[in-house]
């Protein structure tokens, strides 16, 4: 099968996060059995316009915006004749490519934005994309789509489309669960806030969260581990700062792969405050490594978090709230440990080789 997948980011763009982790993972693997697979994405500074990655070829041009636009001219004049599958990625925005492609074509939704507009746009054009994005969808809402959170699918239907057009696939992790449970932890309870420094993870809730968690667990520490990006990252580094626990709060800007999987082993709980995900891969790779997560009642993390069994859903999206979850959490150990036991256990069904056979078996179907 020859697929035209159409994605404003590759996984080695600095934007890049768990959607990309997804997408390149299952393209890799329909290259290892044999699939030609084209990428077209946007460019960024000192990417090489083309490459061959995993089996698979990665084509980068204009930008954040304008790569829609490169998508669509690229494909009328070198590809229109080329795939037999087109996938429309939407992370943010379609390429609406049902429009212009004469080939089948498959929606693949990691999640819907709604009021992640608020967080990551400036007025007023946060208000134009939460305005505009129910329109576009309607517009799409014939597609068959391909998903990978209950949450996300029940979005879609929202804005018309068809459930039986909805295709779940499993998630998938990269990290091999730890063997065992017995590995190390660090001597303080460590919280971590694992991922980007940015206005919709909302990382100045933990922050608060874990000032209201010392009061009673005076001895615990915070951990913040990612990119810090612009104004808002900066204001959360001023907030650690001033922070009169300044001295128990890490703030280590990005990590290496071998560091981020130390960090969730030894870590105690991993935080994760999002306004929304589309499942909430760092929870289950914490769980993979032995940790369970408190997490926001949001779309994507009350997927990936078994409420009680797995981890703590937060009954109110606050930092109070999720202090207190942490304390009940950290202060009943019979309970921990039997929840990242249920957590650690159901890491090792999410796997890409499962996630990829239902992706394949649907790509076919279409």
């Amino acid at each position: 099968m020859k697929i035209l997948w159409l994605t404003w980011k590759d996984r080695k763009n600095p934007a890049a996060g768990g959607a990309e982790v997804v997408n390149e993972e299952l393209a890799k693997r329909l290259a290892r059995d044999d699939h030609e697979i084209i990428f077209i994405t946007a460019q960024f500074p000192d990417a090489q316009s083309e490459e061959e990655c995993d089996g698979f070829r990665i084509i980068r041009a204009g930008n954040r915006f304008s790569v829609y636009w490169h998508a669509y001219r690229f494909y009328k004049k070198n590809l229109h004749e080329w795939p037999d599958l087109v996938i429309d990625e939407m992370n943010t925005i379609p390429f609406f490519a049902k429009w212009y492609v004469k080939q089948k074509n498959i929606m693949f939704v990691h999640q819907l934005c709604r009021e992640i507009w608020f967080y990551q746009m400036p007025f007023p054009f946060s208000l134009v994309g939460y305005l505009l994005e129910p329109m576009y969808l309607r517009l799409l809402n014939d597609r068959e789509v391909i998903t990978i959170s209950e949450s996300t699918k029940k979005d879609l239907m929202c804005f018309g489309f068809h459930p039986e057009k909805i295709h779940l696939i499993s998630e998938g992790i990269e990290l091999v669960p730890i063997k065992s449970l017995e590995s190390q932890k660090f001597d303080a309870p460590t919280i971590l806030a694992l991922g980007s420094v940015r206005p919709m993870k909302r990382t100045e809730h933990m922050v608060k969260a874990f000032e209201i968690l010392k009061r009673s667990l005076p001895e615990t520490k915070l951990i913040i581990a990612g990119s810090i990006e612009g104004a808002y990252g900066a204001k959360v580094l001023k907030h650690t700062r001033r922070s009169p626990y300044a001295k128990d709060i890490a703030c280590l800007g990005p990590v290496s792969p071998d560091k981020k999987i130390e960090l969730m082993q030894k870590s105690h709980a991993i935080a994760v405050a999002s306004v929304k995900e589309g499942w909430g891969l760092i929870v289950t790779e914490a769980n993979s490594q032995g940790t369970p997560a408190v997490v926001y009642n949001v779309d994507g993390l009350r997927d990936s978090v078994k409420n009680g069994e797995t981890g703590i859903v937060c009954a109110a999206n606050t930092p109070e709230n999720m202090a207190e979850h942490i304390a009940n959490l950290l202060e009943d150990k019979k309970a921990y440990e039997r929840l990242r036991k249920s957590g650690w256990e159901w890491s090792k069904e999410i796997t890409f080789e499962k996630s990829y056979t239902q992706f394949l078996e649907i790509l076919n179907h279409v």
